[in-house]
């Protein structure tokens, strides 16, 4: 116990910070740590809701990675991450190692084997919320602010932006208050925000998400998705354990039934299970740029191994055909959602393993090879747009810059979502299908719509999940691909 400001500040005990060159007793030390303090806050704060006034202050603090090198080490250049460009001290805090373990192990591992120096796991000096610290436990509630008998801040910590924005990842030169420079991209406080909002948009729990995630705008693709799970689920050689949907009604066979909960949430996700979360991911972010980014800027945290937007889009050109396939090799982007966070002159660019996986996955599930697939797939310039109704305004501008932009396909989700992945460093593509082609009059008209989306649905979703597959069998290592890095980056993904 100690005083600040004249208060009395009570915190749980813990240990010193400890040395460790073995990376899964580092994360076991980083899972006490966490532990103790959320066992604290969650009991202290227990006791406010019984009515008794809080004579002092309760603080406990995350737990921190510390690490320091004196030596510009030789470093392996194929590997984009997994170590640091220059001698210094590298922190992060961290929030739900039981989650992040498997990562955590894999980070760790790899910088104290490229560096041959420890990490040091002790506690930070950055408080934890009260807010995220009662979100592991169902039966605690932080009521709305003038509720209780106390003013909440006077007595816990709350949620503090100065430690929940992006400027890791949107910035240059970035350095903790301690003059440290970032270990991670992101902070405690800022995952543990992006898990609450991921419960809040999508109804299901962070620890249900998968590496592998697929993203779409219609609900059509939802209902072929679980179709293929329950198959999957009764097929032994699949490796496929569970499925979840909204409310985290889990089954494990084909014939169990998931219980529907009473209201949808804004972005419904799915998720088909697979040991080590190898499983595959499926949101539906609705129609808009808006979703588009919120869902990214939140599963980023996750750090999947790579996410693919598998939706419908208006076709530009006359030679395509209701049905046909649209592979993104660039991106136009009037989206203006990330505008600040990533200005537009910022080429976003094609990540190989990704593209060679969708291509390939079109090739297995089309039955069309080398030319042929030309019948059935183009490859080009995709726009992505913030209007819906684009086509109601005066064509001469927006059709123009079309043009010159050599776009094949237009859509309002596409640019976010691979922008999105290029600023979070998660491998990203764009693989869509042609529903209407507004320019040549052949728009999405209900009769048309429904033959389409009978016809289509399922064999584009399968081919976004052989393409998941494929890249599931793919090292780390080589699907981050050293495009994503900037000049200045953390050591971890």
């Amino acid at each position: 116990m100690n005083t600040a400001q004249g208060s009395l500040i009570q915190s749980p005990p813990v240990p010193k910070a400890e040395t460790f060159m073995d990376a899964s007793k580092a994360v076991d030390r980083l899972e006490e740590l966490y532990r103790r303090a959320v066992s604290f806050l969650c009991k202290e704060f227990a006791k406010t809701l019984t009515g008794v006034v809080p004579a002092m202050r309760y603080r406990a603090y995350y737990p921190e990675i510390r690490f320091t090198t004196t030596s510009f080490a030789g470093i392996d250049s194929r590997l984009s991450f997994g170590h640091v460009a220059e001698p210094g001290t590298y922190t992060t805090t961290v929030t739900r190692p039981d989650l992040f373990r498997n990562y955590l192990i894999q980070q760790i591992g790899l910088l104290i084997e490229n560096h041959d120096v420890p990490v040091v796991i002790g506690p930070s000096s950055t408080p934890m919320p009260i807010h995220f610290a009662v979100a592991n436990d169902a039966d605690l509630t932080v009521p709305q602010e003038g509720s209780m008998t106390f003013t909440l801040r006077d007595i816990f910590d709350v949620p503090d932006l100065a430690t929940t924005s992006d400027d890791i990842v949107n910035g240059f030169g970035y350095k903790h208050p301690d003059g440290s420079g970032p270990l991670a991209p992101f902070t405690a406080q800022r995952v543990d925000y992006s898990l609450a909002r991921l419960s809040h948009y999508t109804a299901t729990a962070a620890h249900h998400f998968q590496n592998h995630v697929l993203f779409t705008n219609y609900q059509f693709y939802v209902e072929e998705f679980e179709a293929f799970a329950r198959a999957a689920l009764d097929n032994p050689g699949s490796g496929y354990t569970s499925f979840v949907g909204p409310g985290n009604a889990e089954i494990t066979s084909g014939a169990g039934t998931l219980t529907p909960i009473e209201k949808l949430p804004q972005m419904p996700t799915y998720h088909l299970k697979r040991a080590a979360g190898s499983g595959i991911t499926l949101v539906n972010i609705g129609v808009g740029p808006s979703n588009a980014k919120t869902a990214t800027d939140h599963i980023a945290v996750l750090r999947p191994h790579a996410w693919v937007m598998v939706g419908h889009c208006a076709g530009l050109r006359n030679s395509q055909r209701l049905g046909d396939f649209v592979l993104a090799h660039a991106y136009l982007r009037e989206d203006h959602v990330l505008d600040d966070d990533l200005p537009v002159w910022v080429p976003i660019p094609a990540l190989a393993e990704i593209q060679i996986a969708l291509e390939a996955a079109v090739a297995e599930v089309s039955q069309h090879d080398g030319f042929e697939m030309k019948r059935i797939m183009r490859t080009g310039t995709v726009a992505t747009i913030d209007n819906r109704n684009w086509e109601l305004r005066d064509q001469s501008g927006p059709v123009q810059r079309l043009s010159q932009s050599r776009a094949i396909a237009l859509d309002m989700e596409s640019a976010t979502i691979a922008a999105n992945g290029f600023r979070f460093r998660v491998p990203y593509a764009t693989l869509l299908c042609v529903s209407d082609k507004p320019l040549h009059g052949e728009l999405k008209l209900p009769g048309m719509a429904s033959d389409f989306y009978r016809t289509q649905v399922s064999r584009h979703l399968l081919i976004g999940i052989r393409a998941m597959e494929a890249l599931r069998e793919m090292p780390l290592e080589r699907l981050h691909s050293r495009k994503l890095r900037s000049f200045e980056e953390t050591a971890f993904l």
